[in-house]
């Protein structure tokens, strides 16, 4: 048995590497740290099975560790996080599995996991007279009892004489423990089937598969990005995974309507892939269902993004395409001016001129006959509506237009539906009705001939209008740019 305190081993070696860099909350992390070795080396001295997995991850996490329970890691990060938001204490302690299982292996001369095993057992003591109170019941929880020892082979003894008179008595005792015995693992088999159909629920609920897209810029900064998900709690995780990562301060625009499915697949591989696609540029990754798509601007990125994220997730079918930078369409074009523009918007000081100058390089044309909004706009109106959401002293007219095709009467109903449209997107990603108004103007404002398609392209639009409620300037924004309305 080593001299030093196993516990503290890991403090010395584990917690100096992953709370390197770290900036906030450092006494609470070390603490949540120390914590967690106790608890961690418990479960794997009970599940030795668990140790290739975690040997082999390149990033392994906490849902390894709990599988579906669900409830149970929440509880635990109830317990340790203390004054730290969920999501970094959560993020700090994934982290540190992959060096305490460097120590594991160091210390017990080998990466057999019954090596790891016994080396727990001999440190058994330590590691209870550390482990925190609360979490004998959450080890129990999971089937676990951290004080149970080491099996070894024992020579066979003569028994015990055996007492007439009180063979009554030791005979009930053996059957109160089957019974007791019983009891706890109806209770346990209970909690897990709980904790299943919660998960299957999670999973069944919502006709269409989550969706994550993510686009990057010329340096590889965060230059939009989407969750459809419904849910709301993983939300919350991959938001804060993708601020951190990208340093980014608004993260994606979310929907969380119930006909999302509540998950995605090999959603813990997500935080990975993040930090894979950072800083690569000119690229996009959408994830749903049990396809991952890869573009990017040089094939040779898309095949080293394909080529890294296959590792991370090989049940997954992963496409990938070169983006063509010769002859872009003038839409998708002005959507990447617009989405770069509102990235670069601090949320925290943001003025309406700044959104009628992203909204100016947005372009919405609709198909013909339609007043449905365009897919390809909708990551920028989601970044327009989180920004909007923030500025108290705005008002913005959304103005419908239509091609000359079809009747007047037509076409001045169709331009108001066009309009109405993109407001109703807008408040389902939760900006204040009060700060939107729909008008149509039909046919009669054209940009141009409607003699060609393209024309008629050009003229079924929206144009958007900016009210300063503070100082009463409106600016009109169009294909002409951001004026003052006359």
């Amino acid at each position: 048995m080593m001299s030093i305190n196993f516990i503290e081993l890991l403090r010395q070696k584990v917690s100096a590497i992953v709370l390197e860099g770290e900036t906030t909350y450092l006494v609470e992390k070390s603490d949540a740290l120390a914590q967690f070795y106790p608890v961690l080396l418990a479960i794997l001295k009970a599940r030795p099975e668990l140790i290739p997995s975690l040997e082999n991850q390149l990033n392994p996490t906490l849902n390894e560790l709990f599988g579906h329970h669900i409830a149970l890691k929440e509880q635990f990060l109830n317990q340790v996080s203390g004054s730290i938001p969920h999501l970094e204490t959560e993020r700090i302690l994934n982290q540190s599995i992959t060096p305490t299982m460097a120590v594991l292996i160091e210390e017990a001369g080998s990466p057999d996991p019954e090596a790891i095993r016994h080396l727990l057992y001999t440190h058994q003591d330590i590691i209870l007279a550390v482990l925190p109170h609360w979490a004998m019941a959450l080890l129990a929880g999971l089937g676990i009892n951290p004080a149970a020892g080491e099996t070894l082979y024992q020579a066979p003894r003569e028994p015990d004489p055996v007492i007439i008179e009180d063979r009554r008595t030791n005979v009930l005792w053996p059957l109160i423990g089957i019974v007791v015995l019983a009891i706890l693992a109806a209770l346990m088999l209970r909690a897990c089937d709980d904790d299943q159909e919660t998960d299957q629920q999670a999973v069944v609920n919502g006709t269409q598969p989550a969706y994550f897209q993510l686009t990057t810029g010329d340096e590889g900064e965060l230059i939009t990005c989407q969750i459809r998900i419904s849910d709301l709690k993983y939300v919350d995780i991959l938001q804060g995974e993708v601020k951190y990562t990208f340093s980014h301060p608004s993260g994606c625009g979310v929907d969380t309507q119930s006909i999302y499915h509540a998950s995605f697949m090999n959603q813990d591989a997500l935080p990975s892939v993040l930090k894979i696609v950072q800083g690569v540029p000119n690229s996009s990754i959408t994830w749903t269902g049990k396809e991952i798509n890869i573009q990017s601007s040089r094939n040779s990125d898309a095949q080293s993004l394909v080529s890294q994220i296959r590792l991370l997730v090989p049940d997954m079918t992963i496409t990938t395409q070169q983006l063509v930078a010769s002859n872009p369409q003038p839409t998708h074009a002005g959507v990447t001016d617009a989405e770069r523009t509102l990235s670069q918007i601090n949320p925290d000081n943001i003025k309406p001129l700044d959104i009628a100058t992203a909204l100016n390089l947005e372009v919405i044309h609709f198909a013909s006959g339609s007043a449905q909004v365009p897919d390809v706009n909708k990551p920028i109106l989601d970044q327009a509506a989180a920004l909007l959401q923030r500025v108290p002293n705005v008002v913005v007219t959304v103005k419908g237009h239509t091609d000359a095709e079809g009747s007047e009467a037509v076409n001045n109903n169709l331009s108001v539906q066009r309009a109405q449209a993109v407001v109703n997107y807008l408040v389902s990603r939760g900006v204040s009705p009060s700060k939107l108004q729909a008008l149509g103007y039909g046919q009669d404002q054209p940009v141009t001939d409607n003699a060609t398609s393209q024309g008629k392209f050009q003229n079924r639009r929206i144009e958007f209008e900016i009210l300063n409620t503070d100082t009463g300037v409106v600016r009109e924004v169009n294909e002409q740019g951001v004026k003052p309305a006359s």
